[in-house]
């Protein structure tokens, strides 16, 4: 067993993780980071990377006059209102009031952004968008943190936090090998360890059964950060919200181009002054690539007609009703199934109003977006058989399922494919303080122990593009600020 004593020990290495890695070392704190993976960067890593605040030097360049206020009030249009209900108020005008300065804080730290752009029900212009993509947080903050000497061990999976007399002293971890180590901390351990979207025994803790089989976008999401906190008495907000389950397609296997573009170095400084005069038409086939890669389709398919079916070609749903289709697909062979389109839906989901996926008010796809950008998971014939034998489905049920299920069977079909239940994220955590301090079911102070990212949204509802982002690196900032106040207090 070995010992280490740094002032900050942080648990994970994802985006928030490594924000508050550089803020603590910034401020004079000797810092070690354990993350359970052999690789960082966590959710934030696969992120598409959109950053939403308000006041921003890009907002004010455009003349946007815009405010934390507006931006608190326009996050209450964006989830249901059964979900908006649950939303802290007071920490979602506190994550406003301090988002900008944190834009300002990664632009330091020569994090590049563009826009922003709109995204309704917003009032303004918000989203930035990082360049190249959400790696440039992940290497970006790491440069910084290997420059302040701080140290991350991959490989390395937190099984205890260690207490004394109340207060968080520590932790165990084990390695690659199996071995058990012992760090103190003498400051203080954050959580910064993600969501529990990958937790299938969590979510049907707080949340309910029936989704056993529905994973996380992010498979190495597994709680970790929420276990330890509750290991300790702390206090769970929200555990049972969850963004999803909803439809996605299979991850393509071949790496985005986005992640093969530089994050720094001399190109890369030429690819960001470059992404600054790019005109929006350019703009918007960059957007529409990252639209086929990660988002998911829009339920108008449904509604105007697409319908469900799996490997032996039946279908096994009610597509409009969101909440038991999304479980039916994750009890299908593989946990898979295909969305198929008549002649009637192929032409109306070839052109606006009627999209596949989107960026609201940047981007539409369409499908000949998806038979250009994504030909893994989309297939068109004139006929049925055609259909049947590129996806090796039973043509003979094929034609009795759509024979049954639309009234146009004239060619063109379409069908896309596969598609899985995902949960995107997490919205439960441990409750917090305005310091990152985590609280226990007295809303008492944990001395020693801090929250941050999805491990610390203490109830805030961030429904929106670029929220969950733009809080994990807020909260790693200020993390880093409160831990050296009170260290000299």
């Amino acid at each position: 067993m070995t010992h280490n004593d740094p002032d900050v020990l942080i648990v994970g290495a994802g985006g928030s993780g490594l924000a508050a890695a550089v803020s603590c070392a910034q401020h004079g704190l000797s810092v070690l980071v354990l993350e359970a993976c052999a690789e960082i960067g966590g959710t934030t890593g696969i992120a598409v990377g959109s950053f939403t605040a308000s006041q921003s030097e890009l907002q004010r360049k455009q003349g946007i006059t815009d405010s934390p206020e507006q931006h608190a009030n326009d996050l209450t249009g964006f989830a249901p209102s059964q979900i908006e209900a649950r939303n802290n108020s007071t920490q979602r005008a506190f994550f406003t009031k301090h988002v900008a300065e944190t834009m300002n804080w990664l632009q330091a730290l020569k994090i590049k952004f563009v826009g922003p752009v709109a995204e309704p029900p917003n009032r303004y212009p918000r989203m930035h968008n990082v360049i190249p993509g959400a790696k440039a947080y992940i290497a970006r903050l790491q440069i910084a943190a290997q420059k302040q000497g701080v140290e991350i061990r991959p490989n390395s999976t937190v099984t205890k936090l260690i207490i004394n007399e109340g207060h968080v002293i520590g932790a165990e971890y084990q390695d690659a090998a199996g071995e058990i180590h012992l760090v103190r901390a003498q400051l203080a351990v954050v959580l910064a360890a993600g969501d529990y979207a990958n937790n299938s025994e969590l979510i049907k803790r707080f949340k309910g059964g029936g989704y056993e089989n529905i994973e996380g976008i992010n498979p190495h999401a597994t709680g970790l950060g929420h276990l330890l906190a509750e290991s300790v008495g702390a206090r769970m907000v929200n555990m049972d919200v969850t963004y999803g389950p909803e439809l996605r397609f299979i991850a393509t296997s071949q790496t985005p181009f986005q992640q093969w573009l530089p994050v720094s170095g001399p190109l890369a400084t030429i690819q960001n002054w470059i992404a600054g005069l790019l005109p929006d038409w350019v703009f918007r086939k960059l957007i529409k690539r990252l639209l086929v890669t990660w988002q998911h389709p829009e339920d108008a398919l449904f509604e105007h007609g697409a319908i469900l079916i799996n490997r032996h070609a039946e279908r096994f749903c009610d597509e409009l009703d969101t909440a038991t289709r999304n479980r039916a697909v994750s009890h299908q062979d593989d946990r898979q199934a295909y969305i198929l389109l008549s002649a009637d839906q192929v032409e109306k989901f070839s052109q606006w109003p009627h999209f596949i996926s989107t960026a609201p008010d940047i981007a539409y796809a369409y499908i000949d977006d998806y038979l250009r950008l994504r030909p893994d998971v989309t297939l068109k014939s004139e006929n049925l058989r055609g259909i049947s034998q590129a996806a090796n489905l039973p043509l003979t049920r094929l034609v009795e399922t759509a024979n049954s299920s639309f009234s146009n069977l004239n060619g063109p079909w379409v069908l896309l494919g596969p598609v899985k239940s995902y949960f995107t994220t997490t919205e439960g955590s441990p409750a917090i303080n305005e310091h990152m301090q985590v609280l226990n079911t007295k809303d008492r102070v944990i001395e020693g122990l801090y929250a941050v990212g999805q491990c610390g949204l203490n109830g805030m509802i961030l429904w929106s593009h670029g929220c969950h982002i733009a809080w994990a690196m807020t909260s790693g900032r200020l993390v880093g600020e409160s831990i050296a106040l009170k260290a000299r207090r």
